[in-house]
């Protein structure tokens, strides 16, 4: 193993994090804004609107994202009426076609993590609020999504982790994020064994990153008080037992 090669490579892979990092935040924020209006019409709208949402996520979780980046990258310049449409100055740039494909992909993931959490909010909690006059809009944006979320939150996780690390096939559109530049290394050097090691090194870092995260936020929005008051009350001492005595008469 050739350790000044490992070196170089800490020196020169930090470099691409960057594009990893906003390609990653981009596309998840990009699919959460839009997986939420698709998750109710998943969870609770009329059934051709439902079936309709379903075969978007069926087609986006069934393939390969690397299939659906190099359909939009590589397909649609093949297409004359693409290239002479406005749209073009966008689909020809790799960044925007990778950030079109991560966004598409991870909210059709998040639609039915979403969906899921939907469906498991109590049916109770949704008729009391109806009791106390809300209505369907304040309902949904009071009530049933904060319960969702709390409890599609530990899935969701796992969306984030696949996220960072399918953002690596972002390098195949000639980005130069963490994959891009180790490939760029290698080519150079003609030594993947070190350069990659050092790679997969900053992969496991950021998604153990985005793991304790998500475990944070997860105690954060836990219903059982916050991690201090739950310390608090392991560490409070019982209450003594008061001794039970009858009256003499």
């Amino acid at each position: 193993m050739n350790f000044g090669l490992i070196f170089d490579a800490l020196l020169v892979l930090p470099s691409g994090i960057g594009l990893t990092l906003t390609l990653t935040v981009l596309s998840l924020t990009a699919g959460f804004l839009l997986s939420v209006p698709l998750a109710f019409a998943r969870a609770f709208g009329r059934p051709s609107l439902s079936f309709t949402v379903l075969a978007y996520t069926y087609a986006f979780r069934g393939t390969p994202m690397l299939v659906q980046l190099f359909l939009l990258y590589y397909g649609l310049s093949q297409i004359e009426a693409v290239r002479a449409s406005i749209f073009w100055v966008i689909l020809r740039d790799p960044f925007w076609c990778a950030l079109f494909t991560f966004s598409l992909n991870s909210a059709a993931h998040t639609t039915e993590i979403l969906c899921r959490g939907l469906q498991s909010v109590p049916k109770g909690v949704v008729e009391a609020a109806r009791a106390l006059g809300l209505k369907r809009l304040q309902i949904a944006r009071l009530v049933t999504f904060p319960i969702a979320f709390r409890i599609s939150l530990p899935a969701y996780g796992n969306e984030i982790v696949g996220m960072i690390k399918g953002s690596s096939l972002a390098s195949t559109v000639t980005l130069l994020e963490i994959t891009g530049m180790a490939r760029q290394m290698v080519s150079a050097t003609f030594a993947p064994y070190e350069i990659f090691i050092v790679a997969g090194a900053i992969y496991l870092a950021l998604t153990s990153t985005a793991v304790k995260a998500t475990q944070i936020l997860e105690q954060r929005l836990s219903t059982d008080g916050t991690p201090k008051q739950r310390r608090k009350a392991r560490l409070r001492p019982a209450l003594p037992d008061h001794e039970i005595t009858t009256p003499v008469p």
